[in-house]
């Protein structure tokens, strides 16, 4: 089954590290989210994957060439000029599409830029940006079993401040240290998707989360899985850091590989 990763934003609210790379490839504990991404959906045996680049894209494919030389045992033939990994080298099992899909192009664009090289099966599909405990396995089962054409991961998102439960002589009846917010599910990207999705994206210009996903919704064809388990985006320096003590911890909750 084909993994699409859209990794073309430009990353604007983390431009302390986008200013020089695409965010998929800042770094949590040396490695790109991106690849954290990537060996995560590998650890459940999903390893076809096809990435949309845009900004700063020459990166991600830079980085993905060097990679694959640098995860195995090489061969180099100086009098030919050849470099060869071996086949039973220690890379991963991995193949990998890099598609440029446009430097301004949206995310609904992106995507419909990649349905050539998606197939015409169920897909799935995530952000570049973002790392979860979602068990992928269960996921797909709940897309197959209701038939629709998308599938969102639905998480709560955690709050940046700590609540407290004030009574009525200002006694602190309960202190929350930074408790999911409230009841509200919202988008946590991890989608599975069946290839009439491309039909409710008109072009470059369409945002995946607006009409794209809105029109679903109103046909009847978008569900939901709830995942209460971690989640966490990276949009902010301040999740990066979170996501850095996570990883520098040893208990990184999406580290699932061994």
């Amino acid at each position: 089954m084909k993994v699409g990763i859209l990794a073309g934003g430009v990353g604007s609210r983390l431009s302390e590290e986008t200013v020089a790379r695409p965010k998929p490839m800042v770094e949590i504990g040396g490695r790109p989210i991106l690849w954290h991404i990537m060996m995560y959906y590998a650890a459940y045996g999903f390893t076809d994957f096809t990435i949309a680049l845009g900004y700063k894209g020459e990166q991600i494919k830079r980085y993905m060439a060097d990679y694959c030389a640098l995860a195995s045992d090489v061969h180099v033939d100086l009098a030919k000029g050849e470099v060869k990994p071996y086949q039973n080298g220690h890379a991963h099992n991995w193949t990998i599409d890099l598609i440029d899909t446009g430097q301004g192009t949206n995310t609904g664009g992106r995507i419909k830029r990649l349905a050539p090289h998606l197939g015409n099966g169920t897909f799935m599909l995530t952000w570049g940006d973002g790392v979860s405990t979602v068990d992928l396995h269960r996921l797909l089962a709940f897309h197959r079993s209701h038939g629709k054409l998308a599938t969102v991961t639905a998480v709560r998102p955690p709050s940046r401040f700590g609540r407290l439960e004030i009574d009525d002589d200002n006694r602190v009846a309960r202190f929350d240290e930074k408790p999911l917010a409230g009841e509200a599910w919202i988008n946590g990207a991890f989608f599975v998707l069946e290839p009439g999705i491309f039909r409710y994206i008109e072009g470059d210009a369409t945002q995946f989360e607006k009409e794209p996903l809105e029109n679903l919704a109103r046909d009847g064809e978008l569900m939901a899985y709830r995942h209460d388990g971690f989640w966490q985006c990276m949009d902010t320096i301040r999740d990066k850091v979170k996501l850095e003590a996570l990883w520098d911890s040893g208990d990184a909750p999406w580290k699932v590989w061994k």
